[in-house]
């Protein structure tokens, strides 16, 4: 009896580190890579450490691409969202259109990359920029959303676009309950 009590105190204690950590997928374009700050500004990586402060077990892939528009993030959706990954942070169209592609376009796009998500049940959220506005599309597809609109100004990089690392620091805060209701429904 005492060995069979042993045994399963062994198995409580030790059933946490067997499991692994959630993997989250941070697909966007320069926004998300974290262009003119350093890696561990941007804000996958401070998400990551949020998320960890608060007691999550998890690990956030940037898998931002500088330019990078909806057309490459269909392009290249397969070396970006691996297998194992549970929930994807899509943050695209900015640079269409600035290339002058419409919205339809840009939704459509998102639409088939939040559908293919969904077809291997990740959980998605999808992010807009600025006047940027993708709720609709978020929406239709039973994903999360959240917007980033900071004004121009102390939050933002050299460059005047992007933010810097306290403009990212707030955006995280900002959609941090978001994501930890996506790991809720994750976990069920």
């Amino acid at each position: 009896m005492v060995r069979l009590v042993a045994a399963l105190a062994l198995l409580v204690i030790a059933a946490p580190a067997l499991a692994r950590p959630i993997h989250i997928v941070a697909y966007g374009d320069s926004m998300t890579a974290g262009w003119l700050v350093k890696p561990q500004e941007a804000y996958p990586a401070q998400l990551q450490a949020a998320l960890r402060k608060k007691g999550f077990d998890v690990s956030v892939k940037n898998a931002g691409i500088n330019g990078g528009t909806t057309r490459d993030a269909l392009l290249h959706f397969d070396e970006a969202i691996a297998p194992d990954t549970d929930i994807a942070l899509l943050e695209f169209g900015t640079n269409d259109l600035r290339r002058h592609a419409s919205m339809k376009t840009v939704r459509a796009r998102l639409t088939e990359l939040t559908r293919s998500l969904r077809e291997r049940k990740i959980e998605v959220m999808v992010i807009g920029f600025a006047s940027l506005k993708l709720g609709d599309v978020a929406r239709a597809a039973g994903a999360a959303y959240a917007e980033w609109d900071l004004p121009p100004g102390h939050y933002r990089a050299r460059d005047h676009a992007h933010y810097n690392a306290q403009g990212y620091a707030i955006v995280v805060v900002r959609m941090l309950p978001q994501v930890e209701r996506l790991i809720g429904r994750y976990r069920k």
